[in-house]
């Protein structure tokens, strides 16, 4: 027994130089970035985008693979399961990460400690659009109209457990109103059918709408952000509003499968800081309506277990999930 021990300690010690060498020169090969979503999209978008800047930071191609399903949380499960040698990394969201692990009891790996976080980068405002027609203006208007109404407006999402349903679970549970939910197959079905009047109601990310509410097509009446958006400035947030204190921008981050070595970890955090830090990273993040963040591994940990704490007890209070 003390033999197999004293190997043990022995291969530990050696072993590492060995991760202190591979973090010094990693990456020596193409890195896949996995997007755990579709093309088209804020999400894909965001996938692209780091990538395109971080392969220019490191010296090799960060590849995004798109790994769809179940939202997000097949490609998670894909990183999860990889080696942690940090050639395959994750485009984290709140949606997958913090939103659909609770959503489901089928889950085959534990979100908490499937995944070493590196940093968030980015995150996007929500707000609250309608359909033109709908006969209120400001989320005062809407909040009375629901209430008199219960049940018949309807709510649009990009599916079950959505960000779009969450925010508005969300704000119901703090206005008292009700809405019918409606999901769809993504939020391009969504939108088709809110501009043509069939569903009423859509919390957005404010880059997916902003052109349409510019044009008249549809209208917006509160964000659900900490400060108004410069993409839409005369809509005030719906704390302004004095409607809900609904606070929920949607989070962009990147991970690696547990067990990376700390310095590695802390190599990819860096270079992420910095590459978000550049002037042409922070323009054309807020071409799209982000905001860019240059968050640390302790600080995204941290959002990702408060964001679960809160949206596991939104989805328990509206009896949500299986």
């Amino acid at each position: 027994m003390m033999k197999i021990i004293r190997r043990l300690i022995l291969g530990a010690a050696l072993a590492l130089p060995l991760l202190a060498s591979a973090a010094e020169s990693y990456p020596n090969k193409p890195i896949r970035l996995i997007v755990p979503f579709a093309p088209g999209g804020s999400v894909n978008l965001m996938g692209r985008l780091l990538a395109d800047n971080l392969s220019q930071r490191l010296g090799q191609q960060v590849i995004v693979e798109n790994r769809a399903g179940a939202g997000g949380l097949i490609g998670a499960e894909l990183v999860a399961n990889a080696a942690p040698d940090g050639y395959t990394l994750l485009l984290a969201t709140m949606g997958a990460q913090s939103i659909q692990p609770y959503l489901t009891k089928q889950l085959r790996f534990d979100p908490r400690k499937a995944f070493s976080p590196i940093g968030e980068f980015a995150s996007l405002p929500n707000v609250l659009v309608t359909a033109p027609d709908l006969p209120v203006t400001n989320l005062a208007e809407l909040i009375a109209y629901a209430k008199a109404h219960p049940g018949e407006l309807s709510m649009a999402s990009a599916g079950i457990g959505s960000v779009n349903q969450m925010v508005g679970e969300l704000f119901m549970l703090k206005t008292g109103t009700q809405f019918t939910h409606v999901p769809y197959k993504g939020v391009g079905p969504a939108m088709v059918d809110l501009l043509g009047g069939r569903v009423q109601i859509l919390f957005a990310n404010v880059p997916g709408v902003a052109s349409q509410v510019k044009e008249g097509k549809l209208k917006a009446l509160g964000i659900a952000g900490q400060q108004r958006t410069a993409m839409l400035p005369d809509v005030p947030t719906m704390k302004e509003a004095n409607a809900c204190n609904c606070v929920v921008e949607s989070w962009f981050g990147l991970m690696g499968p547990a067990g990376m070595p700390p310095e590695l970890v802390d190599r990819l955090s860096r270079e992420l800081r910095d590459v978000v830090a550049t002037p042409a990273m922070k323009h054309m993040l807020a071409e799209q309506g982000a905001v860019a963040i240059q968050g640390t591994p302790a600080q995204f940990s941290a959002l990702i277990d408060a964001d679960a704490q809160r949206w596991s007890a939104v989805i328990k209070e509206a009896k949500l999930g299986d």
